[in-house]
């Protein structure tokens, strides 16, 4: 009788377990194979950025879902290196995801280039739609199987960019002879050097020095980030260019991605575009506050003629070869 009595209470314990370690699991736990993973995530821009903070709710939100087994770090202010630096060491195998733009892509797949070029979207919206064409997704495939990096999500804006200078600027011309930080790819530089200034390539973290050694003369950024950095402590004016629509991506290495668990893979891509909605929809509404609070460090705000840079930004897609391509996109997304 003992015996029995012991045997029911040892099942009552081991149920009582199950059901007790069942109720711990969200309803969404995402089973893996019992292995443990991490993934860095790497960007240039400021821990205060809305990015960084973004990272920081998906890292929570998948450490929940695989109860600790697939862990998400993040790395602001160019901790792993530069952006350049770090995409050849996901290529390569690492286990980290960088923060880049459709720009810097285009170095692996060119045509990719055309979403980063000046004026080519009016909106955060309107590149959504570049997403959906066959154009976009022919892109995104190419990477991945020609060049060995995969595109866990490319929906995340930081807005748009404009010349940070310490002279007025209100049309091209005023740009002559003006040296300004921007990306290296060339939809940005040849689009910077269109618009008429000089352009200069350099880390984003090396500006706010590169402007007191009068390196360089100003730069051109989001509100977001020519915050994060303190540039209004450096230069003087916003010059509301709105020149590019900021779109960046997540991409990791092949390599690596490959070697997750599929249900881990299905995770990050579907936390990642989450994510990129919600951290969109936070900078669309703070970019005004970003501007004000600079103006309030004593930057001032100048409107520019809009129609003079969108006319001089055209010989860049000629240079490029990119005028026919985006007529074609244009089609396609119904813009005229």
């Amino acid at each position: 009788m003992k015996k029995a009595l012991f045997l029911v209470m040892c099942l009552l314990i081991s149920a009582f377990g199950i059901s007790a370690s069942a109720a711990e699991k969200p309803a969404d736990f995402v089973e893996g194979d019992g292995k443990s993973y991490e993934l860095m995530v790497s960007t240039q821009l400021a821990d205060s950025n809305p990015y960084c903070q973004g990272f920081y709710a998906l890292a929570k939100r998948v450490d929940e879902r695989t109860g600790g087994k697939m862990t998400v770090k993040v790395f602001p202010s160019a901790q792993l290196g530069s952006d350049e630096d770090v995409i050849e060491q996901a290529i390569q195998g690492v286990n980290v995801a960088v923060v880049t733009d459709a720009g810097r892509m285009a170095n692996y797949v060119k045509d990719m280039g055309i979403v980063g070029m000046a004026y080519f979207a009016d909106n955060y919206d309107e590149i959504m739609k570049v997403q959906q064409t066959a154009f976009w997704k022919e892109c995104v495939k190419k990477l991945a199987e020609e060049n060995g990096i995969r595109v866990l999500s490319f929906n995340w804006f930081d807005g748009a960019r404009h010349f940070l200078t310490n002279k007025p600027v209100r049309k091209p011309e005023d740009l002559n002879g003006v040296r300004i930080r921007t990306p290296g790819a060339p939809a940005w530089s040849r689009s910077v050097a269109a618009l008429g200034a000089t352009p200069v390539t350099m880390g984003w973290n090396d500006v706010y020095t590169a402007v007191q050694q009068k390196a360089i003369d100003g730069c051109e950024a989001q509100h977001s980030a020519s915050y994060g950095l303190r540039v209004y402590e450096i230069l003087k004016y916003i010059n509301k260019t709105a020149h590019f629509q900021l779109l960046n991506g997540l991409i990791v290495g092949e390599s690596w991605f490959s070697t997750l668990p599929e249900p881990y893979r299905d995770l990050l891509v579907e936390e990642f575009e989450k994510q990129g909605k919600i951290t969109a929809a936070e900078v669309i509404e703070k970019s005004d506050v970003f501007e004000s609070m600079m103006v309030k460090e004593g930057m001032e705000v100048v409107e520019v003629d809009l129609a003079a840079f969108k006319k001089a930004a055209e010989a860049a897609y000629e240079e490029l070869g990119f005028a026919e391509q985006r007529k074609a996109i244009y089609k396609e997304i119904g813009k005229e």
